[in-house]
């Protein structure tokens, strides 16, 4: 059956059409025409809805599910149906599973939960052995069956060799290895910033010191090595100056930041409401603007939930004692489309994630493979329990007002609408 997307504004810088608002005909999963104005017959399926906007498929590189092995805080069937309503045409998924997703036949596993679905999944494997960092995991093996990074998800490789030889052994089938911004030893047992907000709550502090630390050791590695490194949801502005003066110098470096460390800082604390316990932990208002600078500017290349979920045994507890880790999948676009402009967001969910995974990237054109978001950018609400459609609701932001609308995606030749 024929779609045809009626009145839809195009958001796509490489598209002819970026920024114009016209009709869509689809047909088999391929664009078939582009016009201000377009008929319809009986059969075909009308897309008509209120201030419709659509882009290139939205990527997020950093979701955890719980499958296998925590499958009561989310399963991978689950979660593809949150990231198509979230407005999610691909996702890349974290290795913290139990067991760790270190092996070939781990990989896909992953890959096979997630076959048919209007979803594509993206698996990051682990880059050592069970993530305890102490030898490498098989990662050519784990490439060539659809591992599109490696990383110990929310662990940072303590070993400088390690991560040394790691930078050069990737190197060798232009392998992408992830390397979380923390340092143990300087970190302690801190489970907030370091800062006013700890001192008089009376919770232990982690220095952005610990931040920066791993960071500007990760660039003089990468400096010697010649590899290629992300490093995911940085934090503070020390960190984007960090890596603004590495992308300078030519090494191949890139990073990602979290939506709620855009949006929020640890003046949310005062409650001790464990749903604002993450990793890394949220930072000071002066942080948080630094980082939305680093968007505007291109020093961050990516905007990611960093969803993870949580179940309510492991959240719903004294702060000090709850995990760390939010749900995002739901709020990523409505929450950062209060602080930053359009453009930008979605740049940084479409063109800049996939350049950098090495993944097929698309543009709205006439003839080319349909793979994108239906949104509407200017919807203003609270976000509350009734719009989580993850199994965990461990979300910092209910209660807030966010902004926009996400209406569903079409890729995969599926069409998916809330």
């Amino acid at each position: 059956m024929s779609t045809l997307l009626k009145n839809a504004t195009i958001v796509d810088a490489s598209s002819p059409y970026h920024h114009q608002k016209k009709d869509i005909l689809i047909n088999n999963g391929i664009i078939e025409k582009i016009s201000d104005s377009i008929s319809a017959d009986d059969t075909t399926n009308i897309v008509e809805l209120e201030n419709l906007h659509i882009s290139c498929g939205w990527f997020d590189t950093s979701v955890s599910l719980g499958e296998p092995g925590f499958e009561e805080r989310e399963t991978i069937a689950n979660g593809l149906k949150v990231a198509a309503k979230s407005g999610f045409t691909a996702i890349a998924v974290n290795s913290n599973t139990n067991p760790v997703i270190d092996s070939k036949s781990d990989v896909e596993y992953l890959i096979n939960k997630a076959r048919n679905s209007g979803v594509t999944l993206y698996p990051i494997a682990a880059l050592t052995q069970k993530s305890e960092g102490k030898e490498l995991a098989e990662l050519y093996d784990m490439q060539q069956s659809g591992a599109i990074a490696f990383s110990d998800y929310n662990r940072p490789v303590e070993s400088d060799n390690l991560m040394k030889v790691a930078l050069l052994y990737a190197q060798n089938f232009d392998g992408l290895v992830l390397s979380f911004p923390k340092n143990n030893s300087i970190s302690g047992e801190g489970i907030v910033n370091e800062g006013i907000n700890s001192t008089k709550l009376g919770l232990k502090g982690t220095p952005t010191l610990a931040e920066h630390i791993q960071i500007a050791r990760d660039l003089f590695l990468l400096e010697y090595t010649g590899g290629k490194l992300h490093i995911p949801t940085i934090s503070t502005a020390k960190s984007v100056d960090l890596i603004k003066e590495a992308k300078k110098k030519g090494l191949r470096v890139t990073c990602s930041v979290s939506a709620h460390h855009l949006t929020l800082t640890d003046d949310e604390l005062h409650g001790f409401d464990s749903r604002f316990k993450t990793n890394p932990p949220l930072r000071t208002d002066k942080d948080r603007k630094a980082l939305i600078k680093g968007i505007k500017s291109g020093v961050i290349d990516i905007i990611t939930s960093d969803h993870n979920p949580i179940d309510i045994e492991h959240k719903k507890v004294e702060f000090s004692e709850a995990k760390d880790g939010v749900i995002g999948l739901e709020t990523l676009f409505t929450a950062t489309n209060t602080v930053l402009d359009l453009d930008d967001l979605i740049n940084a969910l479409t063109t800049k994630p996939r350049a950098i995974f090495e993944l097929e990237t698309t543009s709205i054109k006439e003839d080319n493979k349909v793979d994108i978001t239906l949104f509407n950018p200017d919807n203003n609400f609270i976000f509350t329990d009734k719009h989580i459609a993850s199994t965990s609701k461990n979300s910092p932001f209910v209660g807030k007002k966010l902004k926009g609308e996400v209406y569903g995606i079409y890729a995969n030749n599926q069409l998916t609408l809330k």
